[in-house]
């Protein structure tokens, strides 16, 4: 096996269980919508909420996140790269937490009306710190059983088998 071979095998290996799909059409389903959200409502959801939270080149980089956010959770809902796409999502909560729901922490934060503090900002960061915590689950466990990761992942034990 190359050392590319190992590595894609290393990147597809998963022992979680299967049970672990749960967490995979959650975590893939709230950024397939999310994704195709900015551009269905670009005005409250793409461009516009980007340029209003200060983000530079909002009309570059909604549209980006936009795709990423749609391409990784269509890849993780089919359980194909899984880990490869949770990180760019991880990326991408990070950023969602410190540029909006940070700021409400101090009160300035242009996205959200109420008032700031310790328990606004826990109850406006609920998703994208669940959707953090998913995404990191999926990096460190891998798909699930129930995946086209391990499907592909015991057709090369069964290839490399009859090698042998």
């Amino acid at each position: 096996m190359t050392q590319l071979g190992s590595w894609q095998a290393k990147l597809a290996t998963t022992s979680a269980p299967a049970s672990t799909i749960l967490i995979r059409f959650y975590v893939g389903a709230v950024f397939l919508f999310e994704g195709i959200q900015k551009f269905l409502y670009p005005d409250d959801l793409g461009t516009g909420r980007f340029d209003k939270a200060g983000i530079p080149a909002p009309g570059f980089f909604a549209p980006l996140d936009g795709v990423f956010e749609i391409a990784c959770g269509a890849l993780i809902l089919a359980g194909l790269a899984v880990r490869l796409a949770a990180v760019p999502m991880i990326v991408n909560m990070i950023g969602a937490l410190l540029i909006t729901k940070l700021p409400i922490l101090w009160g300035d934060a242009p996205l959200f009306d109420g008032e700031s503090g310790w328990w606004d900002f826990v109850h406006e960061s609920r998703t994208d710190l669940a959707q953090l915590c998913g995404s990191l689950f999926l990096l460190l466990v891998g798909a699930g059983a129930w995946s086209l990761d391990a499907r592909l992942a015991q057709q090369r034990q069964l290839e490399a088998a009859s090698r042998c």
